[in-house]
């Protein structure tokens, strides 16, 4: 049996703006459902954080994550299992009060999965294990030991992992307990990476300068054959523009209409050239511009460019600048912690 695995969707991501949820709408209405029901998938796994905010969300996102999403589930017959994340967990210390149980419990089609446990899924005996915290870690842990699951599915926070484009974690939880396992699957991370065994899948859609042109989709997974097939998500929302005295003429303008775009310049022999090549990019109306110039002695760097302008790469490079002994691991936890907290309320 092949299943359909996704994770870290985050519905109601920047208090529900229409742009990105018009650019996720394109990868389920064009990448996403049709994939679905060319292959003939019957169960759909989602390993946590379907919703972005652990404590609120507008109306509009709701019903825009119930008509673009579970309502499509439900309608084709598929059944969906659900792992609770950190971001749909309302207490940092259980996940006993969560978004799916609370906002989704017309669905009879939908498995929340708020404690760690086994279930079959096609034949196949799958732990999943959600967001692990104070509350269910010594339960979550007895289950890891004794379960006779040869495969785990959940929302884990591991060390040696890519926690975002040029972030390794290493305050997380030691992977030595799932090395028993024969395929570990998780969300959490938004970057696909693995190591043999365990497999962070990463979410399916850019959402962050960090992503931009990094892999993002969904994965279908053979219970059977233990076969992972990434189906990769087509479109970009983030884009980067190299002006190098580029005549306007022979530029594809219309490819950046609603992209968040930043333009490098490179070399700019002729302002006036320059301004029309800005004014004829602004006239297909982007989503926002932003212009990187060279500065003199100043060389460009692959990485500079194409660094992410998210609050929490900047904190993490901040962090990376400082000259501590401080465990700058455990500092970045930290401050990714208020940073939530801080969204959260705003």
């Amino acid at each position: 049996m092949k299943v359909a695995i996704i994770t870290d969707q985050h519905f109601g991501f920047k208090k529900g703006s229409k742009l990105y949820h018009d650019f996720f709408l394109k990868f389920y209405d064009e990448v996403f459902f049709p994939e679905l029901q060319k292959r003939g998938i019957t169960t759909v796994i989602d390993m946590g954080d379907t919703f972005d905010s652990r404590k609120t969300i507008d109306f509009w996102s709701l019903d825009w994550a119930k008509k673009n999403y579970f309502d499509r589930l439900k309608d084709l017959g598929i059944n969906l299992i659900s792992v609770v994340g950190n971001h749909t967990a309302f207490y940092k210390n259980t996940n006993e009060i969560n978004t799916i149980d609370l906002l989704l419990r017309e669905y009879s089609n939908i498995n929340v999965v708020v404690d760690a446990q086994e279930l079959r899924v096609g034949g196949l005996e799958v732990l999943f294990v959600p967001w692990v915290n104070t509350d269910n870690t010594e339960f979550t842990y007895n289950k890891i030991n004794n379960t006779k699951a040869k495969v785990v599915m959940g929302h884990l926070e591991l060390n040696g992992f890519y926690a975002h484009h040029g972030y390794t974690m290493e305050d997380g939880a030691d992977i030595l307990p799932y090395e028993k396992f024969d395929r570990v699957f998780s969300g959490h991370f938004h970057t696909r990476s693995n190591n043999g065994r365990i497999f962070y899948l990463g979410n399916p859609y850019q959402m962050f300068w960090s992503d931009a042109y990094d892999k993002r989709g969904f994965h279908i997974f053979d219970t059977e054959t233990y076969e992972l097939e990434a189906v990769d998500n087509p479109f970009n929302l983030y884009e980067i523009i190299y002006y190098d005295d580029t005549p306007r003429q022979l530029f594809k303008f219309t490819n950046y209409t609603d992209k968040i775009v930043k333009v490098v310049v490179k070399k700019k022999s002729n302002e006036k050239d320059y301004d029309r090549f800005l004014d004829a990019l602004m006239k297909v109306n982007p989503a926002d511009v932003k212009i990187v110039e060279k500065i003199d002695n100043m060389s460009f760097d692959d990485d500079i460019i194409n660094e992410t302008e998210d609050t929490m790469t900047l904190l993490d490079k901040y962090v990376d600048d400082l000259e501590t002994d401080l465990n700058k691991s455990k500092i970045k936890s930290l401050i990714k912690n208020i940073y939530q907290e801080a969204c959260e309320v705003m």
